[in-house]
């Protein structure tokens, strides 16, 4: 038995929480992952998985055990990337979390770059919801988050700032008129996050105390579509449904096209902050270092919006407007 090789596919196990899902991804047979979870256990000793027809539970022996393979299998890869750190062409399988609205308008359209410059290089990207904390289980995680920069053990670089604005349809805001305040929502349908029953608008000011800024809190009076999935904010958005307030890495091109347009372009809802988190390790893989300082050239790792800027929709603050005046 490759005790190495057990050790990951017990891990990917428990990671992906089923046989099926390790399978797929380490492109083996759900049989031989079986096998080979059965096999470590009877070399342990001990039953590491409860199996049950719905779900797997690790047993507490199986929690020890996973708590050790994660750190030696981190040994291991580690003391790869040391014995590769030579090679001039990065290589290997990178492991990538992300925001699903995040990995589909901006990781993705940049990878047939990053695969022509690292061909060596395969990739997984996981974008099952939200991404706010970072998780060890991936050698990078994009961490979108309003508040101060994460915090804990890792490596976290700035990729850019997005700002969440509201915008709509050229058609739907010939129909209906362009607002001139945020009061004026009212008159108008809404879309919001599924978790949010109340809007908060910034002029010349960023969330927070500042005294320079006006603040408006706005309940809209019935939201035409609520949901956590911004992407169908998007579509909804696109097709002329209402206005509503989406990141600007998702609406840069339908700023672009005039497919969308910019409302209260004075006002601003959320400051958003991407980081490149990696776990923070002696000895990094080239395939890692590579990647973020890839997604940090082509977001340009400073503290402003790039694709407010590339669509023109940019406005300064109070603060940079007295900064420029000086």
């Amino acid at each position: 038995m490759d005790r190495l090789h057990s050790m990951r596919v017990f891990s990917r196990v428990i990671d992906e929480g089923s046989f099926a899902g390790a399978a797929r991804q380490l492109n083996l047979s759900a049989a031989v992952v079986t096998r080979l979870v059965a096999d470590l256990e009877a070399h342990l000793g001990a039953r590491l998985i409860n199996r049950t027809t719905r779900r797997l539970a690790l047993t507490d022996t199986g929690e020890l055990y996973l708590e050790r393979v994660r750190q030696i299998l981190t040994e291991v890869e580690e003391a790869e990337a040391l014995a590769s750190a030579t090679l001039a062409e990065p290589r290997g399988h990178l492991r990538v979390l992300a925001p699903p609205a995040f990995a589909v308008h901006q990781i993705a359209r940049h990878l047939p770059k990053f695969h022509s410059l690292y061909p060596r290089i395969t990739l997984e990207l996981a974008s099952p919801g939200p991404v706010d904390m970072v998780d060890e289980n991936y050698d990078v995680t994009i961490v979108q988050v309003s508040r101060e920069p994460p915090d804990g053990d890792f490596v976290a670089r700035l990729l850019a700032r997005s700002e969440v604005i509201t915008c709509a349809a050229p058609e739907y805001l010939d129909r209906h008129g362009r607002p001139a305040h945020p009061n004026d929502l009212q008159e108008h349908e809404a879309m919001l996050p599924g978790f949010s029953r109340e809007v908060t608008f910034y002029r010349n000011a960023q969330p927070g105390n500042d005294p320079a800024g006006e603040t408006m809190r706005l309940v809209p009076a019935r939201p035409a579509l609520s949901t956590l999935h911004n992407d169908t904010l998007y579509a909804a958005a696109l097709a002329g449904l209402g206005i509503a307030g989406l990141p600007s890495y998702v609406v840069e091109n339908a700023l672009l096209d005039h497919a969308l347009e910019r409302v209260l372009p004075e006002w601003r809802l959320i400051t958003l902050r991407l980081y490149a988190a990696m776990p923070m390790r002696k000895y990094v893989p080239a395939r890692t270092r590579v990647f973020v300082d890839f997604l940090v050239q082509v977001m340009g790792g400073e503290e402003c919006d790039p694709w407010l800027q590339a669509a023109g929709s940019e406005r300064p603050s109070s603060r940079q407007k007295a900064t420029l005046a000086a």
